[in-house]
């Protein structure tokens, strides 16, 4: 099948800002629901059936859309590697507490190969088989790899296998200053935004979102760590939490931008309709993607 983008027949009726703003509430008070019951029940296989079941859903949301765009790719080497790789990685976190680096390395050299083996089945025309065989791996990484650092952060205060509450508000943090810094950016932009940030790529967003979105995220993580900083000690002290925010927010941004690199150059104006006002599972994640292994990463360096 050629590479080619597929622009929509039809287009949808463009909603107002505050509709749009309405939607985005509900959808988000849900989400805040369901994440606040898998804290509530502080179940290790709570936490990563919903890291777990997001990265599915995102996955199968990836691959609509390079279908959509005419992309020819392999979506049940991805599906199914995005779903065996987040079930191997459970295991070893509930069972050890911690998930070796060599998974990730096997599984993303299983997806390339993979890829490259049901290539073999087709005529090789132009770009089409190395352009399929890329993306798949992309979104192997991209989504599977990059988003399951989340699950790794709330085994990190104890590598015995145990889920603690300490990890819990590790997830729970990373998610609000992740979350706030979207919110920020969208309320302070909307309101009084008129300098384009990076119009060819996303014409909404503006500079003095961008510095909303430090600012909300501030908010949100020294407010947890002043409030809630006994389960909260891996991140050791304030200034940590100030410098960690300030790191999260920007590659929230950055996170939000590479996502609209993906949906412009398909064609797509979301990942999927599953939340209103937000779009679908990648969607959601996108930030979070970028975010989940830069605190990881800081945490074992602070230590």
């Amino acid at each position: 099948m050629p590479y080619r983008l597929m622009t929509q027949d039809t287009a949808a009726p463009k909603l107002s800002k505050a509709r749009i703003f309405v939607h985005r509430l509900g959808s988000t008070l849900l989400l805040w629901v369901v994440v606040t019951g898998v804290f509530v029940s502080q179940s290790g296989w709570a936490f990563l059936g919903m890291t777990s079941l997001l990265v599915m859903i995102a996955t199968w949301e990836y691959y609509q859309m390079l279908k959509k765009a005419g992309v020819s790719c392999s979506p049940l080497i991805g599906i199914f590697a995005s779903t065996l790789y987040s079930g191997v990685l459970s295991w070893s976190l509930i069972q050890k507490g911690d998930a070796a680096t060599g998974i990730d390395l096997f599984a993303v050299s299983a997806v390339a190969i993979g890829s490259f083996s049901l290539q073999l089945r087709r005529p090789v025309e132009g770009k089409d088989p190395i352009v399929g065989v890329a993306l798949n791996v992309l979104g192997f990484v991209y989504i599977s790899v990059l988003f399951h650092f989340a699950s790794r952060l709330i085994f990190l205060p104890d590598p015995g296998g145990e889920l603690t509450t300490s990890g819990a508000f590790l997830l729970l943090w990373l998610v609000a200053v992740t979350k706030f810094t979207d919110m920020g950016a969208y309320i302070t932009g909307s309101l009084i935004g008129k300098h384009k940030m990076i119009p060819h790529i996303s014409p909404a967003k503006t500079w003095e979102g961008f510095f909303g979105a430090l600012f909300f995220s501030q908010l949100a993580g020294v407010g947890l760590y002043l409030f809630c900083g006994e389960h909260l000690q891996q991140l050791v002290a304030l200034h940590h939490v100030i410098i960690l925010g300030l790191i999260l927010a920007t590659l929230a941004v950055v996170g939000d931008l590479a996502e609209s690199i993906v949906k412009r150059s398909l064609g797509a104006k979301d990942s999927g309709h599953m939340l209103p006002g937000i779009g679908g599972a990648l969607d959601l994640i996108d930030s979070i993607c970028f975010t989940a292994p830069a605190m990881v990463l800081y945490l074992i360096c602070i230590q």
